[in-house]
This record gives structure tokens, sequence and C-alpha cells, in this order.
């Protein structure tokens, strides 16, 4: 076998579709189009949501609601999840190795929900007003960015 002997396997290639070719072909005259109507001509066809000239759905509608593009960024963390963590000292980067904050995460706060019975010092971190009085009760600290 070699290069110039190599041929492709039966049913791998076939003949190109030749529409409007005549009456033998069995695509001749109208060439699969159907009689008349805009599909029929060259150019005549329409976009997605078209309801030949009637107010389409998608204007009929009202415009409702709107996505956040910061939703994704932002995430909380409960005071019973800090109290798991083993670390004194709790940044970011430390909440995402625990796995409590996603990776593409960029700013967290602490609520207040649960239990905290050991300091435990917060740095870039926000909190809320419960969060930040039950960590000064238990001896820890909250330093800003």
């Amino acid at each position: 076998m070699e290069l110039n002997n190599i041929n492709a396997g039966d049913g791998a290639k076939h003949a190109k579709r030749r529409v409007g070719r005549g009456i033998g072909s069995g695509l001749g005259k109208t060439a699969g189009r159907g009689h008349k109507g805009q599909k029929s001509r060259s150019g005549g066809f329409h976009r997605a949501g078209f309801e030949g000239g009637q107010m389409p759905m998608y204007r009929r509608l009202p415009k409702r609601g709107f996505k956040s593009r910061s939703v994704g960024l932002n995430a909380e963390v409960t005071l019973s999840a800090l109290s798991a963590l083993e670390a004194t000292e709790v940044d970011l980067l430390v909440l995402k190795e625990a796995g409590l904050v996603g990776e593409l995460v960029r700013k967290v706060k602490v609520i207040k929900s649960g239990e905290l019975t050991r300091a435990v010092t917060l740095k870039a971190i926000n909190a809320t007003a419960g969060a930040k009085a039950a960590i000064e009760a238990a001896g820890g600290s909250i330093q800003a960015a």
C-alpha cells in the first residue's frame, strides 16, 4: 500500500445534489421549492420570530425583570461555617480553599446564622451588624481591606 493507492471507503463520498437540472434528476423544474410563495423565491425568507407583519410576540409582551451581573461574584458565609474552619485568620483565599465560596467570588459577607465559639480574625471580609457583634463577643476582630 502506498499513498497514491489509498481510496475513500465505499459510501464515504457522494455527489452533491444538483437541483434544477432537468426532469430526470428528480429535482428539476421547481427544484424542491414547491409552487409560488415567498419561500420559492430567491432571497425570500424572514427572520426568526417574524409573524407575517403582525406585531410579533416578543414585542407584544412587556419587558420584565433584569439579571444582575454581579450575582455570581458575591457570597455569604455563616458564623457556624466560620467556627467549623480551623484557621484563626480568615480571608477570601482561605474560604475558597475550604470550599465555602466559589472560585469566581470576589466579595464575601459573614451573616449571623449559628454560633461562633472561638476567636476569629476576618481580613478584608465584611460582616453584618449582628455577625460583627457575635465575632467581637467571641474575642475575634474584623480588619478592613
